[in-house]
């Protein structure tokens, strides 16, 4: 037995094609060819006599004559030779034997000619004079190997051992000794020796053929060997309740292959079947060490190539799978750096695991990503091999064993070039079971090809990609591992095409879910992710550690702060960050993600209501209706995007102009800290912004309100002042008004120590700033709004505060609960003018020229100062008016009236304080109650400076008076449209309504407008038509008189009826109007009190005899109590009421006269 498994190694390492043979023939008549042929021939039955032939094996077995025995002069093949062989290979009787064997299919030779074939054959090899041959021909390179030279002569060991070292004989005929012996013993399974022994049974059982010599003399058996070859493929894949080969017959028939895998002659059904082809495609490829096969390989898919030749090529890719010995280039090129790398296994067993290729491939690529180094040689081997198990399916026996049912249903009839590959990826991409075995066995294929570390490797994404390469990544050198990164940055770019993008997602989803595959980030990180992550070696896997586990780790540990612990490297840290960029365009790149938010995905974000790339996006929107696991995992995602907001790969992208104008050094930083987004958001409304970048942008802001954690920088400056203040709140709309009350709280009772922390009251700032942009951005007004936005602002677009600004003008058809909710914010917005965002917006250039040194707090008071300068924007002067309009609507909206008559407004309009309610305007009844009081000159003096400014302003525009506005609306359009229509801020309106009193039909108009002629007595300036007309007559004949109080007033009547004094002609004509004015007013107005008892008395005609009159009762009833003293003690208590007022108004009166 030890020869028969010393014999078998006699083909080992063979490189010359016997095609050779054909042109030395007729150069060797006298030469070792013949001689060896005669020698091993002669003296040897041939074998069992032939029935009608006995002449002919008598003739085989008969002794050497002196010119030789030849095949050709045998009765027996002469017609077959003459048909068949060219006549210069006749004198060599193994070119005969060449030509004879390797005849075309559709030709036959006689029965005879083929049994005295065999006998030849059998001869040849059995003969012991083939080892006194290679003694002979083999001399000087027997002695240089010592191995061969110990070997024990006359038991065929020598020649056995000049095969094993094939490589090494250099002497020529000794070199072509060895050759020549290959087509004759791999011509029939029955000439190796012992193959037939240990095979007999398993041949007999899988109907491989005729184990009897007589029953089938066929000149070949090479079918009986694919025969078995496709039994232990079978066996392997599982395909049926199979028949299991002996252990020996597998070891047998893996050796064949091997033996034969350096010249594809000598695999005889293979030779068979690819004849035509290898003319057809490998025309110009020499014959040996194993390249016809790998030419017929690399075309196994064409058109053209022929069904038999593809399947047996397939048969011979299923064996080098379980055994990388069988492709003679790759155990070749390997050699050495198996054994360096210590992949090396024990011969004893072909069919170990380790002998597998995937084991060669998986050991090898591993000592390539550690950084250890392979030979070009090998590497180049090992890209043909992993490029044809991702080719072609049915070369791992696992997917073939575990996908059948996926293959079935899904991808039946795309087995070519890798398609059935994708097409399972793609039904395990969108299944998402992590468990299934069919999608095990994928990711163990996507291990061992390693198409992460060159995407040619993939020939289907390298076809469907290519065009992509050719224009986006042609920078980037053909195999490098980054051009798999460059096509995810172009995904769903105009650059990219569709089939690439399924393509390029399908092997994604694979390489996401191992760390290792990528094998940049695995070179960067693999010491960060040992020492930190515990991983283990690149070929090792561990069943404890989930799918993207590791990678977890890493980017949890990319983000830490140095007080937090251990960090990444800076290199790992950049190639964490490039992951998470390209994770972020798919949610079924994050391992993690999919698995928890599976159920999510498809209940809210399907295919068909959501975008590719928008997934995550959709999953935020929906954060409070998700599980609880998927909630937790996307809000620890948002997060993250809240300190690193360019892992929003595509809102990057579409963000890039405003970018590189505004936020360049920001996006330069390695992580960004929440800078980028916060620039992004202060240059929102800049015009390098676009819609998608708006939206985007907008969309992050809105995710913030849901969680305060998902603002990094609001998260890292007011974390423990939320855990000490507003404990248990977590969306963060709730936690900013929580920490603002408690800072305003702080501020109101002028504390010393405030409760939240500097540094949180600036970010604080911030965030309320961000939030007056958009309504949307305040949940609560928002929701409370929500239906009032659809009936009066549907055409409004979000952003700039617009839909805010639309429910302020709207605000008297609002629903109750919204009227109340921008009341709130209106209220809010007065006392800090910085929320205003439509009024910040507009006033931005007027602010930076009239109010840089102003406080934030005085900003609209500024403003107000400055609204009639002639530098003054008309847009802003605009938006100022309507916030005056604002404010004169109730006095809470005047924070700075409020202060300033605190103590007045209860004291003279309690009544109508006792009907106000917390949340609705009072339409402007306190201030024109405190405006009739400054009439009668009885306000203190800040709250009076206050109401003469208010006064002062609504008497050049109406719109600025709500009671007049909302009494008169009306009548202002019929009897001053005009006036209306000029839109002059200059009293107009006012003059109109005053000229046309007599024409007002409605009460309360009237009133209102003779309210204003009342408040007009008491100063000048309040009637703004009268006092530009007196202007001249008031510098030169009141000008030692200050104004207020009616004192300017008072000096330009006397001056009126003083002869002497000659004023203007339209100042004397207005101030004779507003004399009749006063006097018809008071005629319709009768006194509502005291004071306008006193005024009409001084608007008199009479008034000297009214006075007169008065003193005199007064006069008497003094005497009167003086001569009579205390008559009684029962004084009424009317008469004390009666007597004192009366006492008042008179000596009122008497001075004003």
């Amino acid at each position: 037995m030890a020869v028969c498994r010393r014999v078998q190694l006699l083909l080992l390492f063979m490189s010359l094609s016997t095609r050779f043979f054909f042109t030395q023939g007729a150069k060797s008549q006298g030469g070792v060819n013949e001689n060896l042929v005669d020698n091993a021939d002669m003296g040897k039955n041939p074998g069992a006599p032939l029935q009608d032939g006995k002449l002919l094996a008598a003739a085989a077995s008969q002794p050497r004559r002196s010119t030789g025995w030849k095949l050709a002069e045998e009765e027996a093949c002469r017609e077959d030779l003459t048909r068949l062989c060219p006549k210069h290979s006749w004198n060599n009787n193994l070119a005969v034997l060449e030509c004879l064997q390797d005849r075309k299919e559709d030709t036959e030779i006689s029965t005879d000619c083929n049994h005295l074939l065999w006998n030849y054959k059998l001869n040849l090899t059995t003969d012991p004079k083939f080892e006194s041959v290679a003694v002979e021909v083999c001399k000087s390179t027997i002695n240089d190997i010592k191995e061969c030279a110990a070997e024990e002569r006359g038991k065929g060991y020598l020649v056995s051992c000049l095969v094993d070292h094939r490589t090494n004989i250099t002497e020529y005929q000794c070199n072509q000794y060895i050759t020549k012996m290959t087509s004759i013993i791999f011509s029939d399974y029955r000439l190796i020796c012992g193959f037939m022994d240990k095979c007999k049974d398993d041949i007999n059982t899988l109907h491989c053929g005729s184990v009897n010599t007589g029953e089938k003399d066929v000149h070949s058996q090479g079918e009986v060997i694919a025969c078995l070859e496709k039994g232990l493929v079978s066996e392997v894949e599982e395909q049926t309740e199979h028949y299991s080969i002996k252990e020996d017959c597998k070891k047998a028939i893996m050796r064949v292959a091997e033996l034969s895998s350096d010249d594809f002659h000598l695999d005889r059904h293979l030779y068979f079947a690819c004849r035509d082809d290898r003319e057809r495609f490998c025309e110009n490829i020499a014959a040996g060490e194993g390249r016809i096969y790998k030419c017929l390989f690399n075309h196994k898919f064409e058109d053209t190539m022929s069904g038999k030749c593809r399947e047996a090529l397939s048969t011979r890719q299923k064996l080098i799978a379980q055994d990388y010995k069988i492709s003679y280039s790759l155990a070749k090129a390997c050699k050495q750096d198996l054994r360096k790398y210590r992949c090396s296994v024990d011969t004893t067993l072909p069919r170990a695991r380790e002998a597998k290729l995937s084991y060669l491939l998986l050991c090898l690529e591993s000592a390539v990503h550690r950084g250890r180094t392979v030979s070009g040689e090998c590497q180049g081997e090992m890209l043909d091999y992993r490029r044809m198990l991702m080719e072609d399916y049915s070369l791992s026996p696992e997917i073939v064993l575990h996908c059948r049912g996926e293959i079935d249903t899904h991808c039946s009839g795309l087995h070519h070039k890798g398609r059935t590959l994708h097409c399972l990826m793609r039904v395990s991409r969108d299944k998402g079971i992590m468990d299934n075995l069919c999608q095990k066995a994928l990711q163990t294929l996507v291990q061992e090809t390693d198409p992460g570390a060159d995407y040619r490797i993939d020939r289907a994404l390298n076809e469907a990609c290519e065009s992509v390469i050719q224009t986006a990544c042609k920078h980037i050198r053909s195999g490098d591992p980054m051009i798999l990164s460059c096509l995810m940055e172009h995904l769903y770019t105009d650059k990219m095409v569709e089939d690439c993008e399924h393509r390029l997602l399908e092997l994604q989803y694979f390489i996401s879910r191992d760390w290792k595959l990528d094998p940049i980030l695995y070179r960067k990180c693999q010491n960060d992710a040992a020492r930190i992550c515990h991983t283990h070696g690149w070929n090792e896997t561990s069943e404890f550690m989930p799918p993207g586990a590791v990678f977890s780790c890493l980017y949890r540990h990319a983000y830490r702060t140095e007080e937090q612990g251990r960090r990444l490297s800076r290199d790992c840290k950049t190639e964490v960050q490039r992951i998470l960029h390209q994770r972020a365009l798919d949610v079924k790149l994050d391992p993690d993600l999919q698995r928890r938010c599976m159920t999510d995905l498809g209940k809210w974000c399907s295919e068909k209501t959501t975008e590719p790339g928008q997934e995550l996006e959709c999953l935020q929107d929906h954060l409070e209706d998700l599980g609880s696991d998927c909630r937790d995992v996307v809000g620890n995602l948002t997060e993250l995007e809240s300190e690193d907001i360019q892992i929003e790969a595509l809102l990057i992208r579409a963000c890039e102009p405003v970018i590189q104008s505004y936020c360049h050094d920001m996006a330069d930083n390695q992580i960004d800290t929440g800078d980028l987004m916060e620039c992004l958001v202060l240059n929102k409304h800049q015009k390098e912004m676009n819609e998608k970048c708006a939206v985007g942008v907008t969309h992050f802001q809105l995710i913030q309100m849901k969680d305060f954690r998902f603002s990094y920088k609001f998260k890292m400056a007011c974390k423990e002042d939320v855990l000490k203040l507003c404990p248990n709140i977590k969306k963060k709309v709730d936690v900013v008004i929580c920490l603002s009350t408690t800072v305003r709280n702080d501020t109101l009772q002028d504390v010393k120590d405030q409760r939240v922390s500097m540094k949180c009251r600036r970010q604080l700032r911030v965030e309320e700033l961000e939030m007056s942009e958009d309504i949307r951005l305040d949940p609560d007004l928002y929701e409370s709004c929500r239906q009032d936005i659809k009936d009066h602002c549907q055409n409004v677009l979000f952003g700039n505060a617009q839909v805010i600004e639309c429910l302020k003008d709207t605000k008297k058809r609002l629903s109750p609960r919204c009227h109340q909710k921008v009341f709130k914010l209106q209220e809010k917005e007065m006392i800090d003018p910085e929320l205003d965002f439509q009024l910040m917006r507009v006033c931005k250039q007027m602010i930076r020229r009239f109010c840089s040194e102003s406080d934030a707090k005085n900003m609209l008071q500024c403003l107000k100062q400055n609204k009639n300068s002639e530098l003054m924007d008309p847009k802003c002067k605009q938006m100022i008016t309507k916030r005056q309009i604002t404010q004169n609507t109730d006095y809470r909206l005047n924070p700075v009236l409020r202060k300033a008559c605190k103590a007045d407004i209860p004291k003279f309009c309690q009544p109508i304080l006792n009907k106000a309610t917390d949340d609705n305007e009072l339409e402007g009844q306190v201030i024109s109650c405190l405006k009739l009081k400054y009439a009668d000159q009885r306000l203190s003096p800040d709250c009076e400076d206050q109401i003469r400014v208010i006064l002062q302003e609504s008497a050049l525009d109406y719109r600025l008076d709500p009671q007049l506005q909302m009494q008169c609306t009306e009548e202002i359009p019929r009897l001053c449209a005009e006036e209306v229509a000029a839109q002059e801020q200059t009293g107009q309106v006012e003059e109109c309504l005053k000229v046309n009193l007599l024409k007002i039909k409605n009460e309360a108009c009237k009133k209102e407008v003779l309210n204003i002629l009342k408040e007009s007595k008491a100063d000048i300036f309040v009637d703004p038509v009268l006092h530009t007309a007196c202007a001249l007559d008031i510098k030169h004949q009141c000008a030692a008189i200050p104004p207020g109080r009616g004192r300017q007033m008072s000096c330009l009547m006397e001056a009126l009826q003083d002869k002497r004094v000659r004023l203007q002609p339209e100042c004397k004509k207005r101030l004779q109007d507003r004399i009749d004015m006063w006097s018809y007013a008071a005629k319709v107005a009768p006194a509502e009190g005291f004071s306008d008892l006193a005024s009409q008395v001084l608007s008199s005609p009479a008034k000297s005899y009214i006075l007169t009159m008065m003193g005199m009762c007064v006069v008497l009833l003094f005497l009167m109590g003086l001569l009579c003293g205390r008559i009684t003690k029962r004084v009424t208590q009317e008469l004390k009421d009666s007597y004192y007022p009366l006492m008042g108004l008179f000596l009122s009166v008497w001075s004003q006269h």
